[in-house]
């Protein structure tokens, strides 16, 4: 059977499903891994740091990577990684004297699989000979979200049959995932930002406002996503006071449902869409949801506040990445890099801001309410783009 492009935008889905392995499995397994070797919170925590530093890492010096290697070797690469770090969950920490050491060493694995997945993803969709440019970019994103709640879903189904006790197990099926996919990415076709709309000089894109703006933008977009699914769950625990089970299913979980089906609406968009005015109105959709969590005082509404971010955030990071990609002329692989590194950047700040205002006042509600500067400042930037594309056309 002959592979077409449209096995290589499964493939590129399959990877968006791995990289959810590889940062929703682990912390599923925390409590487990607290009681079977007696690791504190702080160590735990610090996983979830290396994961992070290790991707901006990547996403900073994969461009330099993938000059060398090529998109295809990047790919199986990465898929490699994650089944390393994956399976290796079931290995390496009792191959290792010291345990920790074997979990730290698989975090750094699939994290490095997942940054390569960030910065190469996109720009394969991107460079498919297809028509509607921006709804393969926003299919292409909504899959992170299902493979995240597919992931819980059936972790959450393992562990009522089969027992927290065989957690090895179901990490080592995990890892056929990006198995099969590193296998897919071998033979499936691929073209290159390059070979689509030519090679352009990174230097022209620093020069260019739109480039500046977009940075800008990512980083909202990480912010504004982040800093509401990081919290819900604590937020709805102790800022709402209702049971643990009904604030992750009300919080956090229907808000990546959400979000998720709210991606899947926007990949049904053309190319004629002005996707500036999409953003715009998911900015202010997005503020309005954190002004419903933080200051309604009603348990109710503020979940229904997290679940309508979900709503909101969804098309910001697809819809940057379509926006560049149609007006910063000849968008390569760096820039791809560069927008990743900015919406990491955004979902460690937008987070870290919450958390350091909510500690501040003893008040999850006071720091989710901080997050709105995140969608205005997306709005001012937004308006800025379609200022000067209307200068453009002019």
């Amino acid at each position: 059977m002959k592979l077409t492009f449209k096995h290589t935008q499964f493939a590129c889905y399959l990877a968006y499903i791995s990289q959810a392995i590889t940062t929703t499995f682990l912390p599923l397994l925390f409590v487990r891994l607290g009681t079977e070797f007696g690791f504190s919170l702080a160590k735990l925590t610090v996983l979830i740091t290396i994961t992070f530093f290790t991707e901006i890492f990547i996403d900073a010096f994969c461009p330099i990577f993938i000059k060398k290697i090529g998109y295809r070797n990047g790919m199986i690469f990465a898929n490699i990684c994650a089944v390393l770090g994956t399976a290796g969950l079931a290995v390496f920490p009792f191959i290792f004297k010291n345990p920790y050491m074997g979990f730290i060493l698989c975090d750094i694995l699939y994290a490095i699989g997942g940054g390569f997945d960030e910065v190469l993803v996109s720009p394969i969709v991107e460079a498919c000979p297809t028509k509607n440019k921006a709804r393969a970019m926003a299919l292409l994103h909504s899959f992170y979200c299902w493979g995240c709640a597919a992931i819980v879903l059936f972790s959450t189904i393992f562990f009522r049959f089969a027992g927290m006790d065989n957690w090895r197990i179901l990490a080592v099926l995990w890892a056929i995932i990006p198995l099969f996919n590193a296998f897919l990415f071998m033979f499936v076709p691929i073209r290159t930002l390059e070979e689509e709309k030519g090679s352009g000089k990174f230097s022209d894109m620093l020069k260019n406002p739109l480039f500046w703006l977009m940075l800008i933008i990512m980083i909202c977009a990480g912010a504004s996503e982040l800093s509401m699914s990081q919290w819900a769950s604590a937020f709805a625990e102790t800022g709402l006071q209702v049971s643990k089970t009904v604030g992750d299913l009300l919080g956090p979980c229907a808000f990546a449902v959400l979000m998720g089906l709210s991606r899947v609406i926007f990949s049904r968009i053309d190319d004629k869409t002005d996707i500036t005015k999409i953003l715009i109105i998911g900015a202010v959709v997005c503020m309005v949801a954190y002004l419903l969590a933080a200051l309604s005082g009603n348990a109710v509404v503020s979940l229904i506040g997290c679940a309508l971010c979900g709503i909101a955030v969804a098309p910001m990071w697809p819809g940057a990445f379509s926006i560049a990609s149609k007006e910063i002329p000849k968008a390569s692989t760096t820039m791809f890099a560069c927008f990743a590194l900015a919406g990491d950047l955004g979902c460690t700040v937008g987070p870290s801001i919450v958390g350091f205002v909510s500690g501040s006042n003893d008040n999850i509600a006071k720091g989710l309410l901080s997050s709105i500067f995140f969608p205005a400042a997306m709005i001012v930037c937004l308006l800025f783009i379609r200022v000067i594309n209307k200068k453009k056309r002019a």
